[in-house]
């Protein structure tokens, strides 16, 4: 912030300045007018944090929402959602879809600074990215604060998408809506939930900035991707006489 502070006559004073005379104003009134600066300010800015997600340590006590434990993320386990995993092709866990009738949720948590969230910075190379490729974005307020809603150009044609970001302590998290909610966002109540009352957990490693957190596939759904994965193989050996898999044996990629 800068201060500026009314010249006063003296041994710097310069031909054709003007000086009024007026008495010392009252600091009570300097206060209120740097209060009112300081809230006009406030009113450009971005929202505090408030609800959801949650960092690990910021669980409400009263919290009873059970949860898939992935690792770095813990996604609430919804009536009427499905949980969707993208996998490498190692079979690593890479990112989580949430699906609700016509609209999905993408969700990612990545390494943030200490001191200072990368949502607006994210936000910004986001939009010049998609405008410079012939798309069109714009800012919107929603519910989890500054949103961007855009339209991609896909060789399937014009595809409507809306990123959110969540600044947290230490991790950020992105959340991509397609189908119906992308643009109309009552449409993603319920994917709203389950991102409101998602938490994330951030190791104590050192990680460069925007690094994905490490996601893990609980045991079970680890060995049932791998058998997917070996079945799938073996279907595909030209040996079986079958034609090439078709991919519904694979984990569902969007």
């Amino acid at each position: 912030m800068i201060l500026f502070r009314r010249r006063r006559p003296g041994r710097h004073a310069e031909d054709g300045d003007i000086f009024v005379e007026t008495t010392p104003p009252d600091s009570r009134d300097d206060e209120a007018a740097l209060e009112e600066y300081v809230d006009g300010l406030a009113g450009d800015a971005e929202p505090e944090r408030q609800g959801g997600p949650y960092d690990v340590s910021e669980i409400p006590d009263d919290d009873d929402i059970g949860r898939l434990d992935l690792g770095s993320l813990k996604i609430p386990q919804v009536d009427g959602v499905e949980i969707r995993m993208q996998t490498t092709p190692d079979g690593d866990a890479s990112d989580v879809v949430l699906v609700s009738g016509d609209s999905a949720l993408q969700v990612g948590a990545f390494a943030a600074p200490r001191t200072e969230g990368i949502w607006q910075e994210v936000r910004d190379e986001l939009k010049g990215s998609i405008v410079s490729e012939g798309g069109t974005a714009e800012e919107n307020r929603g519910r989890f604060g500054v949103e961007l809603r855009a339209r991609v150009r896909t060789p399937n044609g014009p595809t409507d998408l809306r990123f959110v970001g969540i600044d947290g302590p230490r991790w950020f998290v992105r959340g991509l809506y397609q189908g119906r909610a992308a643009t109309d966002p009552s449409a993603g109540s319920t994917l709203d939930d389950c991102l409101d009352s998602l938490v994330v957990e951030r190791d104590k490693e050192a990680r460069p900035v925007r690094e994905p957190l490490p996601l893990r596939l609980p045991q079970q759904l680890a060995e049932r991707l791998a058998t997917q994965q070996a079945q799938s193989q073996q279907v595909s050996d030209p040996t079986w006489g079958y034609p090439p898999d078709d991919g519904r044996g694979s984990p569902r990629r969007r």
